[in-house]
């Protein structure tokens, strides 16, 4: 995967996830991320795409999308296998 545009490289949190209000897609990214990121203790955050718009026209089809360490890891659907592995990983 590729590396995250500034904004997700400037986060402090492990992950951050890419969204928009009113996306179920984008509230069950969340919730994964939220329940792994507590079992592991590392951090997240969440980033308004139609906030920014170099975000939304970077990755309006794909949200939501999750980054680690700066890095894209996944889009629509966080496979909480994966994440966790990701995680494990150092920083």
């Amino acid at each position: 995967m590729t590396s995250g545009p500034a904004i997700v490289g400037e986060s402090s949190a492990r992950v951050v996830v890419l969204s928009r209000d009113g996306c179920h897609l984008c509230a069950d990214a969340l919730t994964v991320v939220a329940r792994v990121c507590a079992e592991t203790g590392d951090s997240y955050t969440e980033v308004d795409v139609d906030a920014d718009p170099e975000l939304r026209r970077q990755y309006n089809d794909q949200v939501p999308v999750t980054f680690v360490d700066g890095r894209q890891h996944d889009f629509w659907r966080v496979d909480e296998t994966r994440l966790r592995s990701a995680l494990a990983a150092p920083g």
